[in-house]
């Protein structure tokens, strides 16, 4: 099954179109398995995958990360920063705003065991002192910004302020098969104010729309793509539904409903949802998610997932979520994960409390994080998501 998430700005129009292709990699639980290192890291570490979206605003250099929500990720392009270009592998992340990578200023194990970015072998970086730092459940990655030229999908984003680490959480991190993080959301929740990629790509005219997409092919298929700039019909069949953004932050929506066979199962009366490329669960309050997991027979394993016999796959029902008046089927393929034989649900961990959720005045806050675009699938050749900054529409 093929998915489209697409997140734009604008209008859609015949256009340029900077085309980054995505490779599919073992997961970080993948590689900790293999290392048989996952048992520990459940232990040691509370997996909140909601911590990404409840964070104290008063915090104006810490953006919260939680690290465990790229445990699943399997999807990573490669840019360029510098001049010549250092290559970097990173997640392309639409629940986050910054761009970092690995410096040789720092020296933890998981900079180490990937590429560091180095600041003498390139003619056109720029340094400041300005400090960053970007909160994770396993610790923080601190370091300083600086800019320089970043390279996508053969373009030059010039003057491009960017994170370089100097400390990142965790040995479990050196595990991890992406170098850094590229962010795709607002600027508002941009750590340390930088300005993000996309944004800069557009201030500098280097992009014909205001307006990316992203394609994620299933299972071990070829051809996951990130596009700046505009739209390739080729990748799906059918009209775009466009959707309002009701926070200008993450990508916040409205849900009306989330219903199994009929019934309503969660987000009674309608609720907020973020769509995020950087997340691979669908996570929301306990009791919703704990009432989920058990309509569909998800019970806790030893590595303290929501462990699903994987025959169920072919006998459950789809999760259906309304969105703006339209309904979108995520089928068990979808919610189910599958790892080396074994199954478990894609639904998170309790979400945390939404009243500590920080948001702008009057906004009600996020009740369900969509992983990977995954939840709006339509019966067509790729599902389609829409976002529009300019419009406030998704």
């Amino acid at each position: 099954m093929k998915w489209l998430l697409l997140l734009s700005l604008v209008a859609l129009s015949e256009c340029t179109i900077i085309k980054v292709p995505l490779i599919k990699k073992k997961t970080l639980r993948e590689n900790l398995i293999e290392h048989g290192l996952l048992d520990d890291f459940l232990k040691k570490y509370t997996f909140n995958p909601a911590d990404k979206y409840f964070h104290d605003e008063s915090a104006t250099l810490i953006a919260a990360q939680p690290l465990e929500n790229y445990m699943d990720m399997e999807y990573f392009g490669t840019i360029g920063i510098g001049t010549p270009p250092q290559q970097f592998t990173v997640i392309f992340d639409t629940g986050s705003s910054n761009l970092w990578v690995p410096s040789v200023y720092c020296n933890s194990p998981a900079c180490t065991n990937h590429k560091r970015f180095n600041p003498q072998e390139s003619s056109t970086y720029q340094a400041t002192n300005n400090p960053v730092s970007i909160a994770y459940g396993t610790g923080s990655m601190t370091g300083i910004l600086g800019y320089d030229t970043v390279q996508v999908g053969g373009v030059s984003d010039t003057n491009q302020i960017f994170g370089l680490s100097e400390t990142e959480p965790g040995s479990f991190l050196y595990y991890a098969p992406f170098d850094g993080i590229l962010g795709l959301a607002y600027p508002q929740i941009s750590a340390s104010g930088a300005t993000p990629v996309f944004d800069n790509m557009w201030n500098e005219g280097l992009v014909s729309q205001d307006l990316f997409s992203v394609y994620l092919s299933g299972n071990d298929q070829s051809g996951s793509v990130v596009m700046f700039g505009g739209i390739d019909s080729s990748y799906y069949t059918g009209n775009l539904n466009w959707i309002p953004v009701s926070v200008e932050g993450y990508w916040q929506i409205s849900v009306d409903s989330i219903t199994m066979n009929g019934q309503s199962i969660a987000c009674n009366g309608g609720c907020q949802a973020i769509v995020d490329t950087g997340t691979s669960l669908l996570t929301g309050p306990s009791n919703a998610i704990a009432n989920i997991q058990s309509d569909i027979g998800a019970s806790q394993n030893s590595y303290g997932q929501m462990g699903i016999s994987c025959s169920a796959i072919n006998n459950l029902p789809d999760i259906v979520f309304t969105i703006n008046g339209n309904e979108y089927p995520l089928p068990p393929s979808a919610y189910i994960l599958q790892v080396r034989g074994l199954c478990a649900s894609r639904l998170g961990v309790p979400a945390g409390n939404a009243a500590s959720y920080h948001t702008a005045p009057h906004t009600p806050p996020p009740a369900f994080a969509q992983g990977k675009g995954r939840f709006h699938k339509r019966k067509l050749k790729a599902a389609l998501d829409s976002l529009q900054r300019k419009h406030d529409t998704l």
